[in-house]
């Protein structure tokens, strides 16, 4: 895997060093001018100036024990680039859990990397992961709002390779990816090198031990000193964009034929520039703000509340943590189709801040309620802003404000507020957040959907507390929305509503005399009253989990729940079961279930629930995986009448060329069949919505891309002979991320 000699150097700087791993302060990192190539193949001289630090400590499922397997990392810089190595050992390499994947998809995966505190403040971090293959990973860690995101992408290098004694990792990190406070002196960066050894249990292995009690990550981490004079980049990144579509639609289906539209295409470029240090600003002209991947499957049946899906767009992913309150106030999904968007964040000190702008082609509206939410989409232009400022004290702490305006033809939505976190002890922590908006629709729109003439004002109150220790966890909420609030910049899809939630559990941590890695009792009881003291919902539930050999996990719960709809208060109890096993690397098996009670909102009364959620993660290879998730749904009278049957499967096969490339095949159908004797209003016997897409994907990193695919949707319901295609697309995408 790498040269006898360099091996026997790098082991007497592994022996020199081994006091580092229990936490104590590492020495200064040293600085080299040779050249290092990323190939996962550690032959180049200057690997032996590395710092090497032993990842030696098993952190979970043990509580800082010696680690199964030798690791031994290596860091050293350039002026350039953070440079960084693993060495991770393996007595039995045939068993190591590696496929080619896309990025930010191998977390089932080995894997080694490291996490970076650039400021040193414990607050937030950088953090890079690879497996043995090369396939990368990138997340930002917000600890005091304890906020993993791993929506965020930053262009670096990685390369590895399985050898017969194991595998290397090598990691070039280009410090212009990073924020870092300008000094005149050495830098000083928390640092954790982590190796995840997946076997029979998921085993966690650090440089530093962790404190179970201590309800803080990045405090616990080693101190790295170095850098002295290193000048974060004014990153400059320029990325042209080329988009070109076709689309055929039909306005009857199974009567009139597909209409070809005009070839479309569009030119955008979006310009990410570090102004300073702590500063940097996003904008997009013209851009593609559309997502490539389709969306998970969701069952849209008997649901009283708007579906929610996540945001995969680039442009709005970047940042995205610098916005995250307690009330999700911001949900950038609501910028729906913007021809400009401009954002500005950044950190100096204790201050973090973040600024959008959106010009939006079209106005996405929910419209909340008690028991239920309306959605609607007006094709109007609005224009979206987005302001916060936070500022951090004490230990993880942190005190903000939060404005957001959107506003169109006869139409405005205006939301401010503050919010504050604190971290009392290392057990102890306190939030909330205030919010006040003030509304108005057009009065058509009004009209419709039965909100308020002109303008009108709500306001929203969170407050939390969490208790946190090696053993036991208890917290309490409470959330009061009035009727008049609305956060249409976000996603609150219940209004007049306050509630209040009481929970406790504890934690059994097993070792390696048990033959389970984790235990845990849980269970809350909540209470939701509208704004005129009706109760609307009454709810206790208890939980038991065990993960045990196999990387498995079961989950038995239950719950009795008085649930007000129409203004009837229905009844309802469930039991619950979840079980997940990854019996071989490449496969992971699971399902979720619930039996009993369920409230039919179609029809006012109480029915008879059964729901099976099955999912499969199974690679083929190295190159091949099949991914499925389903739904299964019956619903019956309490008569045992079928009220109706629904279905859906959302199926992925992706054939992995590289750690660049794929080809992926998606198919997704929602298959309902309905009793029309067990309805009070007239419904369609049957309805069916199937969407297919083929996708070739080609990425050089996260901005320099290529894609190139094909979608369609077909329907088919009582009006139809049977599935019918309603629309068709053809669309292609080049990105090409210049960094001058």
């Amino acid at each position: 895997m790498r040269s006898p000699g360099l091996r026997q150097g790098l082991s007497a700087c592994v022996a020199m060093l081994l006091p580092i791993a229990a936490g104590a302060s590492v020495p200064q990192l040293p600085n080299t001018d040779a050249e290092i190539s990323i190939d996962g193949v550690m032959d180049e001289p200057a690997w032996s100036d590395a710092i090497a630090i032993p990842v030696n400590i098993e952190t979970r499922p043990g509580e800082n024990t010696p680690a199964p397997v030798d690791t031994v990392a290596y860091i050293i810089e350039d002026g350039q680039s953070l440079y960084v190595a693993f060495d991770a050992r393996d007595p039995e390499p045939h068993l190591i859990r590696a496929f080619l994947r896309d990025r930010d998809s191998a977390w089932n995966d080995d894997f080694v990397g490291i996490v970076i505190d650039t400021y040193g403040d414990e607050r937030r971090a950088f953090e890079f992961f690879v497996n043995p293959l090369g396939v990368q990973m990138d997340l930002t860690n917000d600890d005091v709002n304890k906020n993993e995101d791993a929506s965020w992408d930053a262009i670096w290098d990685s390369a590895g390779k399985i050898g017969e004694d194991g595998y290397i990792v090598e990691i070039e990190i280009p410090l212009s990816q990073l924020r870092f406070p300008r000094v005149d002196a050495k830098q000083t960066w928390g640092i954790d090198l982590l190796r995840f050894y997946p076997r029979e249990h998921r085993y966690r292995l650090s440089n530093n031990p962790q404190d179970r009690s201590v309800n803080c990550y990045l405090c616990q981490l080693t101190k790295l000193h170095g850098l002295e004079g290193a000048e974060p980049g004014r990153d400059l990144e320029i990325v042209p964009t080329l988009t070109a579509s076709q689309v055929s639609t039909t306005d009857d289906p199974g009567a009139a034929p597909l209409q070809s539209g005009d070839a479309d295409a569009e030119l955008g470029v979006s310009v990410r520039w570090g102004i300073t240090p702590d500063l940097t600003a996003n904008l997009a002209i013209n851009p593609d703000f559309s997502q490539i991947e389709a969306d998970a499957a969701q069952l849209d049946v008997n649901n009283q509340f708007a579906l929610f899906f996540p945001e995969k767009r680039p442009f709005f992913l970047e940042g995205a943590d610098y916005f995250s309150t307690p009330i999700r106030a911001v949900f950038t999904r609501t910028v729906a189709d913007p021809s400009v968007g401009g954002k500005l964040t950044g950190k100096r000190g204790n201050n973090t801040f973040g600024l959008y702008v959106a010009q939006d082609e079209i106005t996405n509206l929910i419209f909340p309620g008690p028991t239920g939410s309306d959605s609607e989409s007006l094709q109007q232009e609005n224009t979206a802003m987005v302001g916060r400022y936070a500022r951090s004290f004490g230990e993880a702490s942190a005190i903000g404000a939060l404005v957001t305006t959107r506003s169109g033809d006869d139409y405005h939505n205006n939301v401010a507020g503050f919010d504050l976190r604190w971290k009392i002890t290392d057990q102890h922590s306190v939030f909330g957040q205030y919010l006040y908006s003030d509304t108005r629709y057009p009065d058509e729109v009004a009209t419709d959907f039965g909100q308020p003439l002109g303008s009108f004002d709500g306001s929203a109150v969170f407050a939390g507390y969490d208790y946190d220790s090696r053993d036991w966890f208890a917290y309490l909420r409470h959330a009061d929305r009035s009727q008049g609030f609305r956060a249409d910049s976000g996603f609150v899809p219940r209004v007049d509503v306050s509630q209040q939630v009481v929970g406790l559990g504890r934690v059994w941590h097993g070792n390696e005399k048990t033959w389970y890695s984790r235990m845990q009792l849980n269970g809350d009881w909540d209470i939701a009253h509208d704004d005129e003291g009706r109760l609307l919902e009454r709810e206790l539930e208890a939980y038991f989990s065990v993960n045990g050999p196999m990387q498995s996990r079961i989950e038995f719960g239950g719950l009795t729940r008085d649930l007000l709809h129409n203004d009837v208060l229905f009844k309802e109890d469930k039991v619950s079961f979840f079980t997940e096993i990854q019996p071989r690397g490449g496969l992971l098996l699971g399902f979720w279930s619930r039996v009993g009670d369920q409230v039919d909102f179609d029809n006012t009364r109480l029915g008879d629930e059964v729901r099976i959620d099955p999912f499969v993660r199974w690679n083929i290879g190295r190159h091949l995986l099949l991914r499925y998730d389903g739904v299964f749904l019956q619903l019956d009278r309490k008569d045992g009448a079928k009220i109706f049957d629904a279905a859906v499967h959302d199926v992925r096969l992706t054939w992995q060329f590289s750690v660049r490339s794929f080809l992926r095949l998606t198919a997704q159908i929602q298959d309902i069949e309905r009793n029309p004797d067990s309805y009070d209003d007239v419904v369609d016997q049957r309805s069916r919505d199937v969407g297919r897409q083929l996708l070739y994907s080609y990425k050089i990193n996260p901005q320099t891309v290529f894609f190139l695919g094909y979608s369609d949707a077909l329907i088919d319901d009582d009006n139809l002979s049977g599935l019918t295609k309603t629309d068709r697309t053809w669309f292609m995408k080049i990105g090409y991320a210049w960094t001058p």
